[in-house]
């Protein structure tokens, strides 16, 4: 087997494994989010570094939900130099209270996290400042690597202990899932694509309740098809008490 061969074998492995044994806790996530969405309530959407990626990945985008709110920080962003930078912040204890508190959360919110490891201060912090204001807190972590590491936070936690809803990504320890073998390290990750996969399926799975509800669905248009700049726009003024990003 190609080298190339080995990794589409594993991501379609993670992809199965993802949708059938974490369809409770996605339908879980999706049930919490839509539930504080109709109750008038705010969803933020933070990850550090890579992690942050599917944050990106949900926001603003042609076919996405309206209603992420992402939280973003350069400095925790890969445009930033020297990239270790990165590293080095999100270990950095207090900085998740920090950004938090930059986004008008209140109680009955929800806060979803991707962190692969789920070790690092960072989104310790961050979930639980969340927790002790009454948010919900989801994670998207690496629950066999996430239990294999010690927390880099003085509390002791990891993600997983402190969220309401934890979804396993099923990956590996380091993310990389390919052997070679002249090295050691595994190559080719694979938290980005099943993390969008998670994602976007929590957004399928919430369209089901709203539509069972009778409720409005806030579904972006593309902006490159006529009228979506329009679309959107009413989409910005029915929704600009739980839009927080314009």
């Amino acid at each position: 087997m190609t080298y190339m061969k080995e990794y589409y074998t594993k991501i379609i492995e993670a992809l199965n494994t993802i949708s059938e044994k974490e369809d409770k806790e996605i339908a879980s996530a999706a049930k919490s989010m839509a539930t504080a969405v109709m109750n008038g309530n705010s969803i933020y959407l933070f990850g550090a570094s890579h992690a942050g990626i599917i944050a990106e990945d949900a926001f603003y985008r042609a076919g996405g939900f309206a209603l992420f709110n992402p939280i973003f920080s350069p400095s925790l962003m890969l445009n930033v130099e020297p990239v270790t930078q990165t590293s080095k912040l999100e270990r950095l204890e207090g900085y998740g209270d920090i950004l938090l508190d930059s986004k008008p959360v209140k109680k009955g919110d929800i806060l979803f996290i991707h962190s692969v490891s789920g070790r690092n201060a960072v989104a310790i912090d961050m979930a639980l400042t969340a927790k002790e204001r009454g948010m919900g807190v989801i994670c998207l972590t690496n629950l066999e690597y996430s239990k294999q590491v010690t927390s880099r936070h003085s509390s002791g936690y990891r993600l997983f202990e402190l969220s309401d809803t934890v979804i396993d990504n099923g990956g590996e320890p380091g993310d990389a899932v390919v052997s070679i073998d002249l090295l050691t390290q595994k190559v080719a990750p694979i938290s980005t694509i099943v993390g969008s996969y998670t994602i976007h399926s929590i957004v399928l799975k919430m369209i089901e309740i709203f539509e069972e509800a009778g409720t409005d669905i806030p579904i972006f248009r593309s902006a490159n098809i006529d009228g979506g700049d329009d679309y959107n726009s009413q989409l910005f003024e029915k929704y600009k008490d739980q839009i927080h990003y314009m």
